[in-house]
């Protein structure tokens, strides 16, 4: 998932007003529930014709999956959904924009491609047609805010994906060890205990071929969001700071006491950056276990060895990855999702489309399915196929504020190329925090 996701990044250094989800209200009260407001975006099919067209990136059993949720919709409404998807999304959408072929409705991987177009006045306000105050209402806190531009709300997510997890095998937990932590400072001093007895406390990988490097890009970001808040968060992600801001810097020294301190981490520095980051829990299913802890997004329990995989419930537990002392009071949750945007306001069709996509009433055939999660409170949890995806969709649910992927909504030669080769440098000991974060600094574009 990481580096494609990564790979179709669309960086935008665009200024966008971000609040925190509890102080969000209807930006355009008047116009909420349909109709109405002061854009009408241009684009799409024809208009009123029973068929609506969606473009996403996603494909094969996802696809699949995706339609047979649309299935029992189509049939009631009478609407038929012609769904078309590629890899190289975000280079299509843009191509689509520009000749004037755009879908009805587009689902984008990450914000920034969203943001280019409503930039381009091709993506219309969502105050216009949906309830925003009732779908805020059931999201995940936060989750709205990477649509919003100059005030206004562009896309609703129809995909979670949530990163803020801590993996470990069921030897953890049967050898007595805490399950639950109240603090990162807690599990360094649990993880000091381990390495005692002779096992490293984390398994980690940063390998992923051209894209190595961006999963030490989620370290810095969990970091970042639980040491100084969400803020901050998004003066970092929109470059209002410096990427070389002292509290940047002192995200990147708690990750190197937390990961690169000799015998945290199996197989130390070279070890960290020689591993493929779906293979780096595999040395916990070693007899005994060769480590324990493994930081890592839903998706990779279909990366976790086949017999694992086959028994997920009862291999491993699942934990949120907790708060800093001292730092942001509440419980953030870092992670991502697909974005809904529609590209035809003329089309009641479309518009009947995004509210079901985007309420918390689809997904349910995708979810049993396995492999995707709703981005809603309340949707009906026991769609789910296996226990482990219900304890991740609930810390999602309890979580205080959900943020994007920071390398995501940063500009692509940031988020997609000197932050990932920083986290090499940074990881290999070539070179310190502060180093790195000058270095990311002085490669941020100045337009």
């Amino acid at each position: 998932m990481g580096r494609q996701r990564r790979t179709a990044l669309v960086g935008a250094a665009i200024a966008v007003t971000v609040l925190l989800a509890g102080c969000l209200q209807d930006p355009n009260p008047r116009a909420a529930g349909g109709g109405g407001g002061d854009f009408i975006a241009p684009g799409g099919s024809a208009d009123g014709d029973k068929v609506v067209t969606l473009f996403g990136a996603f494909g094969g059993d996802e696809a699949k999956a995706f339609e047979e949720s649309l299935k029992q919709f189509e049939s009631e409404s009478g609407i038929t959904i012609e769904y078309s998807s590629s890899q190289d999304f975000t280079t299509l959408i843009k191509a689509k924009a520009r000749s004037g072929d755009t879908p009805d409705i587009a689902m984008f991987p990450q914000p920034g491609g969203l943001i280019e177009q409503v930039e381009a006045q091709q993506i219309q306000p969502i105050d216009t047609y949906l309830d925003f105050d009732a779908i805020n209402a059931t999201l995940i806190p936060g989750f709205l805010d990477a649509a919003r531009v100059n005030g206004r709300y562009y896309g609703a997510p129809m995909r979670m994906a949530v990163k803020s997890i801590v993996w470990y095998p069921e030897s953890y937990k049967a050898a007595g060890n805490p399950t639950e932590f109240e603090s990162i400072q807690q599990m360094q001093q649990i993880g000091d205990t381990i390495k005692s007895s002779g096992t490293a406390p984390w398994c980690v990988g940063f390998e992923s071929g051209p894209a190595t490097g961006w999963p030490g890009t989620d370290w810095i970001e969990e970091l970042v969001l639980r040491m100084w808040g969400p803020d901050v968060y998004d003066q970092w992600t929109k470059h209002q700071i410096p990427f070389n801001d002292e509290r940047i810097v002192k995200s990147f020294e708690e990750m190197d006491k937390l990961l690169l301190t000799d015998g945290n981490s199996y197989g130390g520095r070279t070890g960290i950056l020689a591993t493929g980051f779906g293979d780096a829990m595999n040395p916990a299913f070693e007899s005994p276990p060769k480590c324990y802890w493994m930081r890592q997004g839903n998706f990779v329990s279909s990366m976790l060895p086949q017999a694992v995989t086959a028994e997920l419930d009862t291999a491993v537990g699942t934990a949120v990855f907790p708060p800093y002392e001292g730092g942001y009071a509440g419980q953030p949750i870092l992670g991502g999702g697909d974005i809904a945007a529609l590209f035809n306001g003329d089309d009641p069709d479309a518009i009947a489309v995004m509210k079901y996509l985007t309420s918390d009433k689809f997904g349910a055939e995708w979810a049993k399915a396995g492999g995707w999660l709703s981005p809603h409170k309340t949707f009906d949890q026991a769609n789910y196929p296996d226990e482990t995806t219900r304890r991740i969709a609930e810390m999602a649910s309890n979580a205080d504020v959900f943020r994007y992927d920071g390398s995501d909504l940063m500009p692509n030669a940031v988020g997609g190329g000197s932050f990932w080769s920083g986290m090499v440098s940074f990881t290999s000991g070539e070179k310190t925090a502060q180093q790195v974060a000058d270095d990311i600094e002085q490669s941020w574009p100045t337009s």
